[in-house]
């Protein structure tokens, strides 16, 4: 079994074989996390949940409202976190996550209030959502680019359970997060930016495998990215960790039911 522990199959990507895709995926004993970034998409996640297909709800940081407009984005925007939508949302069946939340200072706005204000409701945000997933005990799932130290500061004052997503940073980054008990995913990222020494510093045991498709393709895979490009990232890990594939398959997939209760789900 592979657990493809971070995807978007809701995504209008896959909207003309997103059945057809599910279905040889279950068929090639796959599992797939979909992962919610605001209100619609978190309810098409929920209503995609099926044997062996699961749904995390959450906002992400760049659909949080703000002065700041990035080029072809079209996800709708929340001016506010919705604590009561997405606590319902969350206990509905398949639920396994809050997710994907976190910090992303990638893009800031113009002048230095701005900047701020941004950052700063990014913050709340984040913590309010934190604060959700410790009442409804589930692991959160967080994105998290340009802003490792004010993450870590933030997790490192609550007392949640989860994974990093995407994880591009340093292998202190790594010694940090690892003293704090998160899982961390790794997806085609590494075939693009230089992780090696922070992927050998991560312990198989703390390792999930993910694709964020329909985003980050690995090379010689179609360019909309697919939870079956996994079989290339697991070949990269081993290359880099000098780990077997079958013990990196057969680590993640526990990794991600231990933290996602998956067998329970």
């Amino acid at each position: 079994m592979i657990i493809d522990t971070h995807a978007h199959l809701n995504f209008f990507e896959f909207d003309n074989d997103r059945e057809g895709l599910i279905k040889k995926l279950i068929e090639s004993n796959y599992q797939v996390i979909n992962i919610g970034t605001n209100k619609e998409s978190s309810r098409e996640c929920v209503s995609l949940v099926r044997d062996s297909v699961y749904a995390s709800v959450g906002l992400h940081p760049l659909n949080i409202e703000s002065n700041l407009k990035i080029k072809g984005e079209v996800e709708k925007k929340e001016d506010n976190f919705d604590y009561s939508y997405y606590k319902n949302l969350s206990q509905e069946k398949g639920v396994v996550a809050i997710g994907e939340v976190g910090l992303d200072y990638w893009y800031k706005p113009k002048g230095k209030a701005r900047r701020e204000e941004y950052i700063k409701k990014q913050k709340e945000i984040f913590e309010n959502q934190l604060d959700l997933a410790k009442e409804v005990n589930l692991p959160i799932v967080v994105h998290c680019r340009s802003a490792f130290d004010d993450l870590i500061e933030i997790l490192s004052q609550k007392n949640n359970r989860g994974a990093i997503h995407c994880f591009t940073g340093t292998k202190e980054d790594v010694e940090r997060l690892l003293e704090l008990g998160y899982y961390f995913g790794i997806n085609g990222i590494i075939f693009k930016v230089d992780l090696n020494e922070s992927i050998k510093a991560i312990p198989l045991e703390k390792m999930l495998l993910e694709t964020d498709c329909p985003y980050l393709s690995p090379p010689n895979f179609e360019e909309r990215n697919n939870p079956f490009s996994i079989d290339l990232i697991i070949d990269e890990i081993s290359r880099i960790k000098s780990a077997s594939r079958e013990e990196i398959i057969e680590k993640t997939t526990q990794n991600a039911k231990k933290l996602f209760y998956l067998s329970l789900s």
